[in-house]
């Protein structure tokens, strides 16, 4: 019996038909039995009726630690980039807004500031350019105020509420700058309630930025000649109580300022008008500070056509008398309402300021000033009117009076045509204007602009 069972146990079941499968090789263990080997990179038991050969299938656990860490390596890569690109983008900015700070003007603003601010606690803010993008909804032309020679003006709302104007400067060319900073020393030595106030600049954009505060009502020259607004609303008090604000606001330039100051560019456009149609002297772009040794200054001729000074024109001698003749045809704007310049009417009415004065000198005056004025005024009082126009619009400077002078004479003749209270009081260095209320308007000379207010309270032996 022991022999058969070793005569079975050495057949090789390999060498007859078997169940593996193609390219399989066949081994004949374990006795009795035989195995199927897969060749190699497949798996399976090799066997027809079984799992056969095939390809291995990946591993799940394992494709998924690979991809998992692919992709936190690829994560921490992005954001290490992210980051880089970030810090160096920042730098660039930070590079860009000194190099803009710079380009503005920045390092001679803060010059002049210290030159002309020494002990003063008032300054203008500097904002920054996100601030202004957020106030304007980033320039929105929707907000647009205007637009003119020295820039674009556009409405903002700041974060703290307040409506401001904010000035986008036209700068072409570097030497433009001088304007810009010009502009920003002028109003910040300014503190009178009729001439525009400054808040702040902004010097991180390719072109400087001045905040205003908002004036409302537009201009003198939008009232007048604008289809859209009625001059009517502009009554005859309303016009002798603008003549005198604005008459204040540049006798304070010339004289109550640390430094004198010349507008260069008065025009009824230049003058805005709030809610209660009080005259406030904008756009100092081309005003200049007048040293305090010298009454004049030889400077490139700037104005406007029809508002500028003839004597200046042809000498470019710049004297506080220049405005004075600017004003003149402001006044004459204001009773006639007829532009500066013409070019709808006669040759001889062509230029407001020429036919003006010749209108005076005939005695016409009454057919050039506007009919409703005509109607509500006394002819007394126009005639007064146009005569301080008159002197105002002279050839040569220095026939004409001091703006001092003019503001006295709007306010004395203001006073008598409301009939308030409001008495003159005239000193050789310095007048007061003096209300029921113990109020006074105060324009002197030597009074350090910064300190003084344009209204204070009369003192005891004054």
């Amino acid at each position: 019996m022991s022999q058969t069972y070793s005569f079975l146990s050495d057949i090789n079941e390999c060498l007859g038909p078997n169940d593996c499968v193609e390219h399989a090789t066949c081994h004949n263990d374990p006795p009795g039995n035989y195995t199927c080997k897969c060749p190699k990179g497949l798996k399976g038991d090799g066997r027809n009726s079984g799992t056969k050969c095939q390809k291995p299938k990946p591993d799940t656990q394992i494709i998924l630690i690979i991809a998992l860490s692919i992709s936190v390596c690829v994560i921490a890569l992005l954001v290490a980039c992210s980051s880089i690109y970030c810090a160096l983008k920042k730098r660039k900015l930070i590079k860009l807004k000194e190099h803009l700070f710079q380009q503005n003007g920045g390092l001679l603003l803060q010059q002049q500031i210290a030159t002309h601010h020494q002990g003063s606690t008032q300054t203008a803010k500097v904002f920054s350019v996100e601030e202004l993008k957020k106030a304007t909804n980033n320039f929105d032309e929707c907000n647009v105020l205007g637009q003119g020679g020295q820039g674009t003006v556009y409405k903002g709302l700041l974060l703290d509420n307040r409506v401001v104007a904010i000035k986008m400067s036209k700068i072409s060319d570097i030497s433009q700058v001088e304007h810009f900073i010009n502009e920003v020393v002028v109003l910040s030595q300014i503190n009178h309630r009729n001439v525009v106030k400054l808040l702040g600049c902004c010097l991180e954009t390719k072109v400087p930025l001045l905040v205003y505060e908002f004036v409302p009502n537009g201009t003198i020259h939008d009232h007048l000649h604008s289809y859209t607004q009625i001059s009517s609303e502009l009554t005859w008090k309303v016009r002798l109580r603008i003549a005198a604000e604005t008459a204040e606001a540049l006798a304070y330039l010339h004289f109550a300022t640390s430094i004198p100051i010349i507008h260069r560019d008065v025009k009824t456009s230049n003058i805005l008008l709030d809610r209660d149609l009080t005259a406030k002297v904008s756009d100092f772009g081309a005003s200049r500070i007048v040293p305090l040794d010298k009454t004049q200054i030889t400077t490139l001729v700037q104005g406007t056509l029809g508002y500028l000074d003839p004597e200046y024109f042809h000498t470019s001698k710049l004297t506080e008398k220049s405005d004075v003749y600017s004003f003149g045809v402001v006044l004459a704007e204001l009773l006639t309402a007829r532009k500066a310049l013409a070019f709808d009417v006669p040759e001889d009415e062509k230029n407001l300021a020429k036919h003006f004065v010749v209108s005076m000198e005939e005695g016409r005056l009454l057919e050039i000033v506007e009919k409703h004025i005509v109607e509500e005024a006394k002819e007394e009082a126009l005639a007064e009117f146009g005569n301080i126009a008159l002197r105002c619009l002279k050839l040569k400077g220095e026939e004409r009076p001091s703006m001092k002078q003019v503001a006295m004479e709007l306010e004395r003749l203001r006073v008598e045509e409301c009939g308030n209270n409001k008495v003159i009081i005239a000193s050789s260095s310095a007048f007061h204007v003096e209300d029921g209320s113990g109020v006074i308007s105060d324009i002197s000379t030597g009074v350090d602009a910064l300190n003084l207010d344009s209204m204070s309270l009369l003192g005891n032996g004054r």
